[in-house]
């Protein structure tokens, strides 16, 4: 049993990475269906052949509309040998339901990549969002995750987050629940600010801090 519960309403920071701390995405095509399975298996309803079969496709599916949600994805970011979420828990077991689904990407990558065994380290991990500071503080975090590890030009790297969403991309899908956040700030630009002056000042205590440390999935 784990030692946070998941309680409707609230919010939690989920994250974990790859056995070994190896890469969990070797290409864009890996990525792509990570966060295609984020919104497709983000429903209360039966998940079927049709998810297994589209995601056979050598082009994905286009993105669909969940009749009943299991969370609210407030923000995310996958880099290439780990992930973080803020997930809202919306309905009963939500959580756990959907990361269950999730974790129908190890096989996946078994599969494609023939070979055996763990893919991730262990159980996800998960902590309460048990303050406004911390929520605003790790959706900064999050957002901008490829800066705080120095992963340098996103375009060069396996990287995808939510930050072009908060940014106002009008371009960017919409995604996530942002009203949370951005409703606290009076647009989009003083968010960023924020968010940028809390990743810098996260790049600075990550040495010195060795919880801050393991936090960051070094």
């Amino acid at each position: 049993m784990r030692k946070v519960p998941f309680i409707n309403g609230q919010f939690y920071h989920i994250y974990n990475r790859g056995v070994d701390k190896r890469d969990i995405f070797l290409d864009s095509y890996d990525m792509q269906r990570f966060w295609q399975s984020m919104l497709e298996f983000n429903t209360s309803e039966p998940i079927g052949s049709i998810y297994e079969n589209s995601f056979k496709k050598q082009k994905l599916p286009a993105l669909g509309n969940p009749t009943s949600k299991l969370v609210n994805i407030i923000c995310y970011c996958l880099n290439s040998n780990h992930y973080h979420f803020i997930l809202e828990q919306i309905a009963d077991n939500g959580i756990s339901k959907f990361m269950k689904r999730l974790g129908g990407y190890s096989k996946y990558f078994n599969e494609k990549y023939n070979r055996g065994g763990t893919l991730l380290q262990g159980r996800f991990k998960a902590i309460h969002v048990d303050s406004n500071e911390y929520l605003l503080h790790v959706s900064a975090y999050i957002n901008l995750n490829d800066k705080v590890h120095q992963l340098g030009n996103p375009t060069s790297k396996l990287v995808r987050s939510s930050w072009a969403e908060y940014g106002g991309n009008s371009m960017a899908p919409a995604f996530c629940k942002k009203d949370m956040i951005l409703g606290q700030f009076n647009n989009a630009d003083e968010y960023n600010i924020f968010a940028k002056e809390t990743t810098d000042g996260i790049v600075e205590r990550r040495k010195e801090d060795k919880k801050l440390e393991a936090l960051l999935l070094e």
